[in-house]
């Protein structure tokens, strides 16, 4: 009887301990290391990403500019054709 009973003991505290144990859980960001205290490379670093994202936000705004420009010039032109439809058939009004 004592052969049958150590193994599932031991068993279920193998499964107990396991759930003992719990890590640590960090933040995103946290590694246990100090902050850059902002060295020169660092700050270019930061500059030159900056930089890059400045460009390409300028030239996302450009690509919008020249798209509304393109619809402006097509609403233009359906308006142009709606009036010239319009006086064809007779129906302006003024």
């Amino acid at each position: 009887m004592l052969r049958t009973r150590v193994p599932t003991i031991s068993r279920s505290l193998l499964a107990r301990r396991s759930f003992a144990y719990t890590p640590r859980i960090m933040a995103e960001g946290d590694t246990g290391a100090p902050r850059a205290t902002g060295d020169a490379f660092t700050k270019r670093e930061k500059a030159a990403e900056e930089m890059y994202i400045r460009q390409e936000e300028q030239a996302k705004l450009k690509a919008l500019r020249e798209k509304i420009k393109n619809a402006q010039k097509h609403m233009d032109e359906l308006d142009s054709y709606i009036q010239e439809t319009m006086k064809g058939q007779g129906g302006e009004k003024h």
